[in-house]
Protein backbone atom coordinates (compact mmCIF):
# COMPACT_ATOMS: atom_id res chain seq x y z
CA UNK A 1 0.00 0.00 0.00
CA UNK A 2 1.29 2.96 -1.37
CA UNK A 3 1.88 6.18 1.70
CA UNK A 4 1.69 9.58 1.18
CA UNK A 5 5.43 9.94 1.75
CA UNK A 6 5.78 7.73 -1.23
CA UNK A 7 3.66 9.24 -3.71
CA UNK A 8 5.41 12.84 -2.41
CA UNK A 9 8.38 10.95 -3.75
CA UNK A 10 10.04 10.81 -0.33
CA UNK A 11 11.18 8.46 1.63
CA UNK A 12 8.42 6.05 3.31
CA UNK A 13 9.67 6.54 6.79
CA UNK A 14 11.06 10.28 6.47
CA UNK A 15 13.86 9.69 8.78
CA UNK A 16 16.53 12.14 9.42
CA UNK A 17 19.61 11.84 7.19
CA UNK A 18 22.69 11.23 9.87
CA UNK A 19 24.33 13.60 11.69
CA UNK A 20 27.50 14.80 9.53
CA UNK A 21 30.25 17.56 10.50
CA UNK A 22 33.48 18.26 13.00
CA UNK A 23 33.52 17.63 16.57
CA UNK A 24 32.94 20.50 18.69
CA UNK A 25 36.17 22.39 19.28
CA UNK A 26 38.25 20.98 16.58
CA UNK A 27 40.04 22.93 14.10
CA UNK A 28 37.72 22.04 11.29
CA UNK A 29 34.94 22.78 13.97
CA UNK A 30 36.30 26.34 14.77
CA UNK A 31 37.15 27.01 10.80
CA UNK A 32 33.18 26.17 10.24
CA UNK A 33 31.94 28.18 12.80
CA UNK A 34 34.12 31.62 11.68
CA UNK A 35 32.72 31.26 8.12
CA UNK A 36 29.00 31.26 9.34
CA UNK A 37 30.09 34.36 11.26
CA UNK A 38 31.12 35.50 7.87
CA UNK A 39 27.77 34.51 6.62
CA UNK A 40 25.62 36.09 8.48
CA UNK A 41 27.07 39.66 6.77
CA UNK A 42 25.76 37.80 3.48
CA UNK A 43 22.69 40.63 2.73
CA UNK A 44 25.90 42.89 2.46
CA UNK A 45 28.96 41.74 1.35
CA UNK A 46 27.78 38.73 -0.36
CA UNK A 47 27.81 37.38 -4.03
CA UNK A 48 25.25 39.97 -5.25
CA UNK A 49 24.41 41.84 -2.08
CA UNK A 50 23.95 45.62 -1.17
CA UNK A 51 28.05 46.00 -1.58
CA UNK A 52 28.06 43.94 -5.04
CA UNK A 53 24.96 45.38 -7.15
CA UNK A 54 26.06 48.71 -8.27
CA UNK A 55 22.23 49.27 -8.68
CA UNK A 56 21.61 49.41 -4.89
CA UNK A 57 22.99 52.87 -3.65
CA UNK A 58 21.78 54.83 -6.59
CA UNK A 59 17.94 53.45 -5.21
CA UNK A 60 18.60 53.86 -2.07
CA UNK A 61 19.31 57.11 -2.24
CA UNK A 62 16.25 57.93 -5.11
CA UNK A 63 13.96 55.75 -2.80
CA UNK A 64 14.99 57.40 0.92
CA UNK A 65 14.75 61.17 -0.44
CA UNK A 66 11.59 60.68 -2.22
CA UNK A 67 9.70 58.82 0.75
CA UNK A 68 11.55 60.84 2.97
CA UNK A 69 10.18 64.13 1.53
CA UNK A 70 6.74 61.96 1.34
CA UNK A 71 6.43 61.59 4.92
CA UNK A 72 7.78 65.41 5.99
CA UNK A 73 4.58 66.82 3.73
CA UNK A 74 2.33 64.26 5.82
CA UNK A 75 3.43 65.28 8.74
CA UNK A 76 3.08 68.95 7.74
CA UNK A 77 -0.29 68.11 6.71
CA UNK A 78 -1.08 66.28 9.81
CA UNK A 79 0.10 68.46 12.47
CA UNK A 80 -2.55 67.00 14.76
CA UNK A 81 -0.85 63.68 14.66
CA UNK A 82 2.68 63.38 15.23
CA UNK A 83 4.68 60.99 14.51
CA UNK A 84 8.10 60.83 16.99
CA UNK A 85 9.10 57.57 15.44
CA UNK A 86 12.34 56.55 13.94
CA UNK A 87 11.02 55.76 10.83
CA UNK A 88 9.92 59.46 10.87
CA UNK A 89 12.64 61.37 12.25
CA UNK A 90 15.44 59.07 10.04
CA UNK A 91 15.91 59.74 6.45
CA UNK A 92 15.73 55.84 4.82
CA UNK A 93 14.45 54.37 7.54
CA UNK A 94 11.04 53.56 5.64
CA UNK A 95 12.89 52.48 2.66
CA UNK A 96 12.94 48.21 3.03
CA UNK A 97 14.76 47.12 -0.47
CA UNK A 98 15.11 49.73 -2.83
CA UNK A 99 15.43 47.56 -5.43
CA UNK A 100 11.90 46.80 -5.31
CA UNK A 101 11.19 50.08 -6.36
CA UNK A 102 8.88 50.15 -9.53
CA UNK A 103 6.86 46.55 -8.26
CA UNK A 104 3.86 48.74 -8.31
CA UNK A 105 1.56 48.84 -11.85
CA UNK A 106 3.98 46.30 -13.24
CA UNK A 107 4.13 42.62 -11.14
CA UNK A 108 1.37 43.88 -8.72
CA UNK A 109 -0.63 46.63 -7.22
CA UNK A 110 -0.50 48.69 -4.07
CA UNK A 111 -2.28 51.32 -1.92
CA UNK A 112 -0.91 52.65 1.30
CA UNK A 113 -4.14 53.39 3.94
CA UNK A 114 -4.51 55.06 7.03
CA UNK A 115 -6.98 53.82 9.94
CA UNK A 116 -7.36 54.72 13.64
CA UNK A 117 -6.86 52.05 16.12
CA UNK A 118 -9.04 52.01 18.81
CA UNK A 119 -7.06 54.50 20.97
CA UNK A 120 -7.66 56.88 18.18
CA UNK A 121 -4.23 56.86 17.68
CA UNK A 122 -3.73 56.99 13.10
CA UNK A 123 -2.23 54.33 12.14
CA UNK A 124 -0.62 53.78 8.30
CA UNK A 125 0.10 51.16 5.92
CA UNK A 126 0.09 49.44 2.56
CA UNK A 127 -2.40 47.00 1.01
CA UNK A 128 -1.11 44.56 -1.68
CA UNK A 129 -2.60 43.04 -4.52
CA UNK A 130 -2.26 41.21 -7.77
CA UNK A 131 -2.42 42.96 -10.92
CA UNK A 132 -5.72 42.79 -12.66
CA UNK A 133 -5.01 40.10 -15.48
CA UNK A 134 -2.05 39.25 -13.93
CA UNK A 135 -0.25 35.80 -14.11
CA UNK A 136 1.40 33.70 -11.57
CA UNK A 137 5.25 34.72 -12.25
CA UNK A 138 6.03 30.96 -11.39
CA UNK A 139 3.90 29.22 -13.24
CA UNK A 140 2.34 31.46 -15.87
CA UNK A 141 -1.69 30.98 -14.10
CA UNK A 142 -4.13 33.05 -14.68
CA UNK A 143 -4.96 35.05 -11.32
CA UNK A 144 -8.44 35.20 -11.20
CA UNK A 145 -9.55 35.52 -7.42
CA UNK A 146 -11.23 36.56 -5.00
CA UNK A 147 -8.14 35.96 -3.07
CA UNK A 148 -7.16 34.72 0.74
CA UNK A 149 -5.80 37.49 3.05
CA UNK A 150 -2.85 38.27 5.15
CA UNK A 151 -1.89 40.63 7.89
CA UNK A 152 1.84 41.31 8.67
CA UNK A 153 2.83 42.98 11.74
CA UNK A 154 6.57 44.37 12.10
CA UNK A 155 8.85 43.85 14.62
CA UNK A 156 9.47 46.26 17.86
CA UNK A 157 12.61 48.06 18.55
CA UNK A 158 10.82 50.23 15.60
CA UNK A 159 10.70 47.51 12.96
CA UNK A 160 8.54 49.50 10.02
CA UNK A 161 6.14 48.02 7.49
CA UNK A 162 8.83 49.19 4.22
CA UNK A 163 11.17 46.89 6.16
CA UNK A 164 8.73 43.53 5.01
CA UNK A 165 7.90 45.14 1.56
CA UNK A 166 9.80 41.59 0.08
CA UNK A 167 7.11 39.49 1.69
CA UNK A 168 3.84 41.62 0.81
CA UNK A 169 4.91 41.57 -2.83
CA UNK A 170 5.99 38.11 -3.16
CA UNK A 171 2.99 37.02 -2.23
CA UNK A 172 0.83 39.31 -3.67
CA UNK A 173 2.10 38.82 -6.90
CA UNK A 174 1.31 34.69 -6.12
CA UNK A 175 -2.43 35.73 -5.70
CA UNK A 176 -2.96 37.24 -1.77
CA UNK A 177 -3.75 39.96 -0.87
CA UNK A 178 -1.91 41.65 1.37
CA UNK A 179 -1.40 44.30 4.58
CA UNK A 180 1.46 46.22 5.86
CA UNK A 181 1.35 48.10 8.83
CA UNK A 182 3.15 50.38 11.45
CA UNK A 183 2.11 50.14 15.06
CA UNK A 184 1.36 52.79 16.87
CA UNK A 185 4.46 54.46 18.05
CA UNK A 186 6.70 52.66 15.18
CA UNK A 187 7.59 53.89 11.36
CA UNK A 188 4.98 56.57 10.24
CA UNK A 189 2.03 55.44 12.48
CA UNK A 190 1.16 58.29 15.46
CA UNK A 191 2.72 57.99 18.70
CA UNK A 192 -0.16 59.53 20.98
CA UNK A 193 -3.76 58.27 21.51
CA UNK A 194 -6.65 60.53 21.09
CA UNK A 195 -8.54 59.48 24.65
CA UNK A 196 -12.23 60.23 24.77
CA UNK A 197 -12.38 61.58 21.55
CA UNK A 198 -10.46 64.49 21.22
CA UNK A 199 -9.03 65.67 17.95
CA UNK A 200 -5.68 66.39 19.82
CA UNK A 201 -2.99 63.85 21.03
CA UNK A 202 -3.37 63.29 24.71
CA UNK A 203 -3.55 60.61 27.21
CA UNK A 204 -2.99 60.36 31.13
CA UNK A 205 0.21 58.03 32.36
CA UNK A 206 -1.54 57.60 36.18
CA UNK A 207 -5.08 56.28 34.53
CA UNK A 208 -5.89 52.79 34.95
CA UNK A 209 -4.18 50.66 31.97
CA UNK A 210 -6.21 48.75 29.57
CA UNK A 211 -6.20 45.61 27.26
CA UNK A 212 -2.73 45.26 28.77
CA UNK A 213 -1.08 48.26 28.01
CA UNK A 214 2.09 49.01 30.48
CA UNK A 215 0.83 52.45 31.27
CA UNK A 216 -2.60 54.51 31.34
CA UNK A 217 -1.40 55.89 27.88
CA UNK A 218 -2.62 53.12 25.63
CA UNK A 219 -0.18 52.47 23.11
CA UNK A 220 2.88 54.34 25.21
CA UNK A 221 5.54 53.10 25.02
CA UNK A 222 5.69 51.42 21.73
CA UNK A 223 7.82 48.37 22.74
CA UNK A 224 5.34 46.62 24.82
CA UNK A 225 3.24 43.54 23.66
CA UNK A 226 0.09 45.17 23.73
CA UNK A 227 1.00 47.28 20.81
CA UNK A 228 1.16 44.59 18.77
CA UNK A 229 -1.79 41.97 19.96
CA UNK A 230 -4.05 45.26 19.58
CA UNK A 231 -2.59 46.41 16.43
CA UNK A 232 -2.77 42.61 14.97
CA UNK A 233 -6.36 42.89 15.42
CA UNK A 234 -7.48 46.70 14.47
CA UNK A 235 -5.46 45.99 11.06
CA UNK A 236 -7.89 42.66 10.77
CA UNK A 237 -10.93 44.58 11.77
CA UNK A 238 -9.67 47.58 9.08
CA UNK A 239 -8.36 44.88 6.62
CA UNK A 240 -11.85 42.71 6.64
CA UNK A 241 -13.84 46.20 6.55
CA UNK A 242 -15.53 47.78 3.57
CA UNK A 243 -12.82 50.58 3.79
CA UNK A 244 -9.96 48.72 2.36
CA UNK A 245 -9.53 49.73 -1.57
CA UNK A 246 -9.07 45.88 -2.11
CA UNK A 247 -11.87 44.20 -0.11
CA UNK A 248 -14.34 43.56 -2.87
CA UNK A 249 -11.20 41.04 -3.98
CA UNK A 250 -10.68 39.03 -0.62
CA UNK A 251 -12.29 35.57 -0.81
CA UNK A 252 -15.46 35.80 1.80
CA UNK A 253 -16.68 31.96 1.19
CA UNK A 254 -16.11 29.85 4.24
CA UNK A 255 -13.56 27.41 3.76
CA UNK A 256 -14.90 23.77 3.96
CA UNK A 257 -11.26 22.41 3.88
CA UNK A 258 -10.10 23.79 6.59
CA UNK A 259 -7.36 22.40 8.84
CA UNK A 260 -8.94 23.78 11.73
CA UNK A 261 -12.46 22.66 12.92
CA UNK A 262 -14.34 26.12 13.32
CA UNK A 263 -11.91 28.15 11.81
CA UNK A 264 -13.69 28.92 8.18
CA UNK A 265 -12.12 31.95 7.55
CA UNK A 266 -9.32 32.13 4.55
CA UNK A 267 -6.69 34.84 6.50
CA UNK A 268 -3.56 34.09 7.73
CA UNK A 269 -1.40 36.74 10.13
CA UNK A 270 2.45 37.12 10.15
CA UNK A 271 4.49 38.53 12.28
CA UNK A 272 8.22 39.37 13.01
CA UNK A 273 9.72 39.25 17.07
CA UNK A 274 7.28 41.26 18.85
CA UNK A 275 4.78 40.74 16.14
CA UNK A 276 5.87 37.16 15.92
CA UNK A 277 4.77 36.71 19.93
CA UNK A 278 1.35 38.41 18.97
CA UNK A 279 0.37 36.75 16.50
CA UNK A 280 1.23 33.44 18.31
CA UNK A 281 -1.29 34.36 20.89
CA UNK A 282 -4.08 35.64 18.72
CA UNK A 283 -3.97 32.57 16.49
CA UNK A 284 -5.73 30.93 19.25
CA UNK A 285 -7.91 33.29 19.85
CA UNK A 286 -9.37 35.09 16.97
CA UNK A 287 -11.73 32.80 14.78
CA UNK A 288 -10.87 34.54 11.86
CA UNK A 289 -7.40 33.88 11.69
CA UNK A 290 -6.94 29.91 9.58
CA UNK A 291 -3.26 29.94 10.00
CA UNK A 292 -0.29 31.51 11.36
CA UNK A 293 3.47 32.20 10.36
CA UNK A 294 5.85 33.54 12.86
CA UNK A 295 9.09 35.02 12.29
CA UNK A 296 12.00 34.71 14.95
CA UNK A 297 9.93 32.89 16.96
CA UNK A 298 6.68 31.08 17.30
CA UNK A 299 5.84 30.93 21.01
CA UNK A 300 4.10 28.08 22.29
CA UNK A 301 2.10 27.75 25.14
CA UNK A 302 5.47 25.98 27.15
CA UNK A 303 8.16 28.04 26.15
CA UNK A 304 10.19 29.15 29.03
CA UNK A 305 13.40 30.88 26.77
CA UNK A 306 14.60 34.10 27.08
CA UNK A 307 12.68 35.33 24.51
CA UNK A 308 9.30 34.73 26.10
CA UNK A 309 10.69 36.63 29.11
CA UNK A 310 10.76 39.71 26.89
CA UNK A 311 7.46 39.32 26.07
CA UNK A 312 6.03 38.63 29.60
CA UNK A 313 5.97 34.97 29.47
CA UNK A 314 3.31 32.63 27.34
CA UNK A 315 0.48 30.67 27.63
CA UNK A 316 -0.46 30.31 23.75
CA UNK A 317 -2.79 27.45 22.84
CA UNK A 318 -1.64 25.72 19.54
CA UNK A 319 -4.72 25.89 17.56
CA UNK A 320 -3.82 26.27 13.23
CA UNK A 321 -1.40 25.37 11.42
CA UNK A 322 1.50 27.65 12.15
CA UNK A 323 5.17 28.11 10.67
CA UNK A 324 8.03 29.17 12.37
CA UNK A 325 11.35 30.59 10.67
CA UNK A 326 13.79 31.32 13.31
CA UNK A 327 17.66 32.19 13.18
CA UNK A 328 20.69 31.06 14.83
CA UNK A 329 22.00 34.62 16.08
CA UNK A 330 19.97 37.11 17.40
CA UNK A 331 21.04 41.40 16.93
CA UNK A 332 24.52 39.89 17.04
CA UNK A 333 26.62 37.41 15.28
CA UNK A 334 28.34 35.56 18.22
CA UNK A 335 30.33 32.44 18.25
CA UNK A 336 29.44 29.18 19.26
CA UNK A 337 30.15 29.20 22.39
CA UNK A 338 28.02 32.03 23.21
CA UNK A 339 25.13 30.10 22.07
CA UNK A 340 23.60 28.81 24.95
CA UNK A 341 19.94 30.42 26.40
CA UNK A 342 18.75 32.16 23.40
CA UNK A 343 19.65 33.80 19.87
CA UNK A 344 17.86 37.09 21.57
CA UNK A 345 20.17 36.83 24.44
CA UNK A 346 22.61 34.37 24.36
CA UNK A 347 24.62 32.96 27.26
CA UNK A 348 27.71 30.69 27.82
CA UNK A 349 27.45 27.60 26.11
CA UNK A 350 30.97 25.70 26.06
CA UNK A 351 29.86 22.23 24.62
CA UNK A 352 28.33 23.71 21.45
CA UNK A 353 24.65 24.50 20.19
CA UNK A 354 22.03 23.24 22.11
CA UNK A 355 20.29 21.42 18.59
CA UNK A 356 16.66 21.67 20.29
CA UNK A 357 16.93 24.81 21.36
CA UNK A 358 14.52 26.49 18.47
CA UNK A 359 12.26 24.05 18.28
CA UNK A 360 11.32 24.32 22.52
CA UNK A 361 9.79 27.88 21.77
CA UNK A 362 6.79 26.67 19.66
CA UNK A 363 7.11 24.00 17.24
CA UNK A 364 7.36 21.14 20.19
CA UNK A 365 4.33 22.49 21.49
CA UNK A 366 2.15 22.34 18.03
CA UNK A 367 3.47 18.96 17.21
CA UNK A 368 2.54 18.01 20.64
CA UNK A 369 -0.86 19.30 20.62
CA UNK A 370 -1.66 17.54 17.00
CA UNK A 371 -2.01 20.86 15.10
CA UNK A 372 0.33 21.19 11.82
CA UNK A 373 3.78 22.81 12.08
CA UNK A 374 6.96 23.24 10.38
CA UNK A 375 10.14 24.95 11.70
CA UNK A 376 12.88 25.99 9.45
CA UNK A 377 16.24 27.07 10.72
CA UNK A 378 18.36 29.08 7.93
CA UNK A 379 21.80 28.77 7.92
CA UNK A 380 23.84 32.15 9.29
CA UNK A 381 20.20 33.62 10.20
CA UNK A 382 19.96 36.32 12.22
CA UNK A 383 16.84 38.33 14.02
CA UNK A 384 17.35 40.74 11.45
CA UNK A 385 16.61 38.46 8.61
CA UNK A 386 12.98 39.42 8.31
CA UNK A 387 13.68 42.89 7.90
CA UNK A 388 15.58 44.89 4.83
CA UNK A 389 18.40 47.60 6.40
CA UNK A 390 20.77 48.67 4.39
CA UNK A 391 24.28 48.10 4.89
CA UNK A 392 24.87 48.01 8.58
CA UNK A 393 22.87 45.16 10.39
CA UNK A 394 23.53 41.66 9.90
CA UNK A 395 21.85 39.17 7.79
CA UNK A 396 22.55 36.23 5.35
CA UNK A 397 22.60 36.40 1.80
CA UNK A 398 19.61 33.88 0.97
CA UNK A 399 17.73 33.70 4.32
CA UNK A 400 15.09 35.97 3.42
CA UNK A 401 14.76 34.30 -0.10
CA UNK A 402 14.19 30.66 1.64
CA UNK A 403 11.98 32.51 4.29
CA UNK A 404 9.52 33.69 1.43
CA UNK A 405 9.59 30.57 -0.48
CA UNK A 406 8.30 28.85 2.67
CA UNK A 407 5.60 31.18 3.41
CA UNK A 408 4.32 31.33 -0.12
CA UNK A 409 4.51 27.05 0.02
CA UNK A 410 2.60 27.19 3.65
CA UNK A 411 -0.26 29.86 2.75
CA UNK A 412 -0.79 28.05 -0.50
CA UNK A 413 -1.33 24.69 1.32
CA UNK A 414 -3.54 25.64 4.16
CA UNK A 415 -5.30 28.79 2.97
CA UNK A 416 -5.68 28.02 -1.29
CA UNK A 417 -5.40 24.56 -0.08
CA UNK A 418 -3.23 23.73 -3.24
CA UNK A 419 -1.67 20.23 -3.41
CA UNK A 420 1.82 21.20 -2.80
CA UNK A 421 3.31 18.59 -0.48
CA UNK A 422 6.07 17.61 -2.14
CA UNK A 423 7.28 21.40 -2.80
CA UNK A 424 7.18 21.65 0.91
CA UNK A 425 9.08 19.13 2.20
CA UNK A 426 10.95 19.41 -0.95
CA UNK A 427 14.83 19.99 -1.40
CA UNK A 428 14.88 22.65 -3.49
CA UNK A 429 13.33 26.02 -4.30
CA UNK A 430 12.63 28.53 -7.41
CA UNK A 431 12.91 32.23 -6.24
CA UNK A 432 12.50 35.47 -7.91
CA UNK A 433 15.44 37.94 -6.46
CA UNK A 434 15.12 41.59 -7.15
CA UNK A 435 18.02 42.88 -9.15
CA UNK A 436 17.54 46.65 -9.83
CA UNK A 437 16.22 48.80 -12.70
CA UNK A 438 12.58 46.50 -12.97
CA UNK A 439 14.62 43.07 -13.40
CA UNK A 440 13.85 39.97 -11.54
CA UNK A 441 16.61 37.17 -11.87
CA UNK A 442 15.45 33.46 -10.60
CA UNK A 443 17.95 31.48 -8.16
CA UNK A 444 17.55 28.08 -7.11
CA UNK A 445 17.98 27.47 -3.54
CA UNK A 446 19.40 24.21 -1.72
CA UNK A 447 17.33 23.16 1.38
CA UNK A 448 20.54 21.35 2.38
CA UNK A 449 22.54 24.27 2.00
CA UNK A 450 20.45 26.55 3.06
CA UNK A 451 19.47 25.30 6.37
CA UNK A 452 21.27 25.55 9.75
CA UNK A 453 23.87 22.48 10.50
CA UNK A 454 23.41 23.46 14.67
CA UNK A 455 19.91 23.34 14.96
CA UNK A 456 16.88 21.39 14.39
CA UNK A 457 14.50 21.96 11.48
CA UNK A 458 11.50 20.09 11.51
CA UNK A 459 7.94 19.45 10.41
CA UNK A 460 5.01 17.61 11.52
CA UNK A 461 2.02 17.88 8.94
CA UNK A 462 -0.55 15.97 7.52
CA UNK A 463 -1.02 14.94 3.91
CA UNK A 464 -4.24 13.04 2.55
CA UNK A 465 -5.03 12.09 6.15
CA UNK A 466 -1.61 11.03 6.67
CA UNK A 467 1.02 12.84 9.39
CA UNK A 468 4.23 13.22 7.60
CA UNK A 469 6.75 14.01 10.37
CA UNK A 470 10.81 15.08 10.27
CA UNK A 471 12.27 16.15 13.46
CA UNK A 472 15.72 16.60 12.00
CA UNK A 473 15.20 17.71 8.36
CA UNK A 474 18.94 18.55 8.18
CA UNK A 475 20.25 16.14 9.75
CA UNK A 476 22.04 17.95 12.82
CA UNK A 477 21.62 15.51 15.29
CA UNK A 478 20.36 15.46 18.79
CA UNK A 479 16.61 16.06 17.56
CA UNK A 480 14.48 13.51 18.23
Amino acid sequence: MLTALTVLGLPAQAEPPPPSGPAVGTPAYLARDLKNLADAYGRIIGPGGQLANPAYLPALVKEATLLSATQLLNQAANPLRPVISAGQLVPGWNVGNPLRAGWNGTRGVSTTISFLNRYGALLRGTVYAPKPGARDPYTGAALTGPFPGVVITPGSIQGSEGMYVWLAQDLAERGYVVLTYDVQGQGTSETLPHVGGTPFPFCNPFAKPVDGNLLGCPGVPFQQLANFTTGTTDALDWFLSPANPYAARLDRTPDTETATPGRTGRIAIVGHSLGAAAVSQLQGTDPRVAAVVALDKLAGKGDTSAFSAISGGNTNTPVVPALAIQSEYGFAVTPYFLSGGSSIIPSGSPKGPDPMRERRTGFDDWAAAGVDSMLIVPRASTHLEYTDIPYVLPASRYGQALTSSYVQLWLDKYLKHADVDAALLGTSFRYLEPRGRGVWSPITLDRAAGLSFYYCSAYDVRSHGTELRNPDIAGVGGCS
